[in-house]
């Protein structure tokens, strides 16, 4: 992994500035830089937005790539898989990386979906998480979209434009219908699929979250934003900025899929400097919202203020429906920046200090499953 340039972004500023105008140059300063594994401070670099990508108009989706089925049908014994497969959706070929753990021999298993930040990658978005090992530990099946550099220079998910923020089109349908396919794939429990990501990748899961309720069981948030509170570049970064955006949930319509609101684990640090820990308060109001909008009772919140784990104290929040039942948590990380709470430095966006989120991540998911 290349250590970021600051000439060589100010270069493509510059440029930038050149061939797309103001925007475009102003666009480059929302863009987390390619960096070395971090040893001590975290970094704070922003979400990457591309204002003038477009997503390509919708296809059926074709089943998974071939050789991902054949390494499948005859896997080694009590050993963990990491397979690099493809996907055909909308026209276009997706790339994905799956992990299989040690303990699968074809029975139903639970299954996350991680979605990586920009200037990451699979690889290195498991490196810095660890949740390969969390899964193996709690016997979880992983699935990590790949953000191409052909849709995205920065490899950044497109999280605040209108098209992706809807059911039916742009990345949250693809996203979605690779899911399916892989749960079909690999006989994945269909009431055990979770979805979670880091900064823009968070902001997608959020999308996800609420444009599929009846696909994903639960959902977890780090260092990400709200639905809604963007539906162009500039706004975005306001949004990034100061979490004042206006959170705008689609138009509900119960005769096309079920509505609910899916339980929400979100994790942020108080010192992040690239996206506001506002933001992290918009969430839980926005999962408010919802549960308001399809009818249900306000939820119940109690406070814990806990010690400090591996050099950060946090502030947990727990929430609870009419009937004392958990459906959300809230976790402030007292001094950490944007990345990734209790990471492995491998990777980058990765603090190795404070909770491991990952293993908080998956002790959430387990307490809920569609239908229950």
């Amino acid at each position: 992994m290349n250590n970021f340039d600051p000439l060589a972004s100010a270069q493509a500023a510059l440029f930038s500035l050149f061939t797309c105008g103001p925007l475009g140059f102003a666009t480059q300063f929302f863009v987390e830089p390619h960096t070395a594994a971090p040893s001590g401070k975290p970094d704070h670099s922003p979400i990457q937005i591309d204002a003038t990508e477009e997503a390509a108009p919708l296809e059926q989706s074709r089943p998974l790539a071939a050789p991902s089925l054949e390494r499948r049908a005859s896997p080694a014994k009590n050993v963990p898989q990491w397979l690099s497969t493809q996907f055909a959706h909308g026209g276009e070929t997706h790339r994905f990386k799956l992990y299989i753990p040690s303990v699968h021999h074809g029975q139903p298993l639970p299954m996350v979906v991680m979605l990586h930040g920009a200037q990451q990658d699979p690889d290195d978005f498991a490196a810095g998480t660890e949740m390969n090992e969390t899964a193996e530990a709690y016997g979880y099946i992983v699935a990590y979209p790949e953000q191409s550099e052909s849709a995205n220079l920065l490899r950044c998910w497109h999280w605040f434009r209108a098209r992706d923020q809807a059911r039916e089109s742009g990345e949250t349908s693809m996203i979605a219908a690779l899911t399916r396919e892989v749960v079909a794939a690999y006989n994945v429990d269909p009431a055990r699929v979770y979805a979670a990501g880091m900064s823009a990748g968070g902001a997608m899961a959020v999308n996800l979250a609420v444009t599929h309720p009846e696909l994903y069981a639960a959902a977890a948030v780090h260092s990400g934003v709200a639905f809604g509170v963007a539906d162009e570049a500039i706004s975005a970064l306001c949004a990034m900025n100061d979490g004042m955006g206006k959170i705008r949930l689609p138009v509900s319509s119960p005769d096309r899929f079920q509505h609910r609101a899916v339980p929400l684990i979100v994790f942020h640090g108080d010192a992040d400097e690239t996206v506001h820990p506002r933001n992290c308060d918009q969430i839980v109001a926005m999962r408010g919202l919802m549960k308001v909008d399809r009818g249900a009772t306000s939820e119940v919140s109690s406070t814990y203020a806990a010690k400090a784990v591996n050099g950060y104290a946090y502030t947990r929040r727990v929430f609870h429906d009419e009937n004392g039942r958990p459906v959300g948590e809230q976790w402030l990380v007292h001094g950490l920046g944007h990345a990734w709470s209790g990471g492995n430095a491998r990777g980058t966006y990765a603090d190795p200090r404070g909770p491991h989120a990952s293993s908080e991540m998956i002790r959430f998911f387990d307490q809920f499953a569609l239908g229950t």
